[in-house]
């Protein structure tokens, strides 16, 4: 991470789990630990482990969820977190598509986060951030093109 004034820049990796229920795609999001707002699982990255293991590992600890990670990443975009410091920092956050197995029934942030199967529609609606929406809408497009 580079520091410039009091704004802070950093790479994040998500996971952008996923599903299909009959003829259509399902997106799994969370609720963030501070203002609740919805989300994909994402994190700084981990030692050791390439970006989409870092996903991977992020979805399993904030969701617990297992399944099929892409090595490319689908996408990216960009936010500024608030940290509790009062800090900001600039956030580049690449996402890779995570098609769901399974979700445990324990896992190391459940008390803390909500979770919520979403419908394409309803992911664009409780997200907030206008770079995660148009994310989901391209990732989302791209799948219902594909033969299931």
């Amino acid at each position: 991470m580079s520091s410039v004034g009091s704004v802070t820049t950093g790479s994040q990796y998500a996971a952008l789990p996923w599903r299909w229920v009959d003829d259509h795609v399902e997106i799994l999001l969370i609720t963030t630990l501070t203002s609740k707002r919805w989300v994909v699982p994402k994190g700084w990255p981990c030692d050791g482990r390439s970006p989409s293991e870092s996903a991977a590992q992020e979805a399993f600890e904030e969701a617990g969820i297992v399944g099929a990670m892409t090595s490319r990443a689908v996408g990216s975009f960009d936010y500024l977190k608030r940290r509790k410091t009062g800090e900001t920092i600039a956030c580049h956050v690449a996402v890779y598509a995570l098609e769901v197995e399974r979700q445990r029934r324990v896992w190391p942030e459940k008390a803390m986060r909500q979770t919520c199967w979403c419908t394409v529609e309803e992911a664009m609606a409780r997200v907030s951030d206008p770079g995660l929406k148009r994310l989901i809408a391209k990732f989302a497009k791209k799948q219902a093109q594909l033969p299931h």
